[in-house]
Formats: C-alpha cells, structure tokens, sequence
C-alpha cells in the first residue's frame, strides 16, 4: 500500500463522534485528501463499534487490541471506564506503539475532562489538545 493510513476517533456515549483526526503524514497536506477514503474510513470505524461491545463482554481489560479487519485496515480499540471509545484504523502498526499511545491520548483526554467547562457529551474543539495527539502519532507511529 502506497500510503499510510492512520484515522482517530473518540467515540462517546449513544456512540456519537466527539474527536476525529485524520493522523496520516498526507493529511498535512488538504489537496492530497481523498473524500471517499475518508467516508469509507468513518464507515469502518463505526461498524467497528459493534465488535468493540462484543469484546467488552470478554475482558476486563481497557485496552482490546485489534477488534476489526476491512480489506488491509485494522481497527485497534480502547475503551474508558465511562466507556468511552478510542478506536485507531490502521495498516498494521505495532500492538505496543498502538497500546501506549491510546494510554498517553488517555491521559491527555482526561485532563481535557477535568475542565469544568467542558461537557462529556461535547465535541472535542481544544487545538492544544487536537496539537497534543498528532504529537503523540508522530512519536509513536513516525508518520
């Protein structure tokens, strides 16, 4: 596959989108995107949904590592304690990059709700914290 593909999304109750981040290197640039893949990348992710709440059912771990294959993508999920979602579509990345980087993005998000203005059902605005996570798939991923 001739280019990486590397979507975010956070996932929040009633399975409503709050955070999404195309974190591919072509991102950067918004002529290279491709409308369709990215229709066809949200398609994927929330039909991961179903397979994620199947797995809750079988541990009791947060991290469930891959959940879904479509063609060559791979959806690797987390899910909080409040069960919130955090699901990666990716081309194969490694387990353990994918791991600590659901555990950093984690962190990030709680500080963005401990904010007494934000609302937990709300979308995810904050730049800085939009900045923090491509900073963190930089670090983890080398895109």
């Amino acid at each position: 596959m001739g280019t990486s593909v590397l979507t975010f999304v956070i996932v929040g109750h009633e399975d409503h989108p709050i955070y999404e981040a195309d974190l591919s290197p072509k991102a950067a640039d918004p002529a290279a995107r491709d409308e369709r893949a990215q229709y066809l990348h949200q398609f994927v992710l929330h039909a991961a949904l179903d397979a994620v709440e199947e797995q809750l059912w079988n541990t009791t771990s947060m991290h469930l590592s891959v959940v879904d294959k479509f063609n060559n993508l791979l959806v690797s999920a987390f899910v909080t304690a409040a069960n919130v979602k955090f699901l990666l579509l990716h081309d194969g990345r490694s387990d353990d990059a994918v791991k600590l980087f659901f555990k950093d993005v984690y962190e990030v998000y709680l500080k963005v709700l401990m904010n007494p203005f934000f609302t937990p059902t709300a979308r995810i605005t904050s730049p800085a914290f939009n900045q923090k996570v491509r900073t963190l798939a930089r670090t983890y991923f080398r895109t």
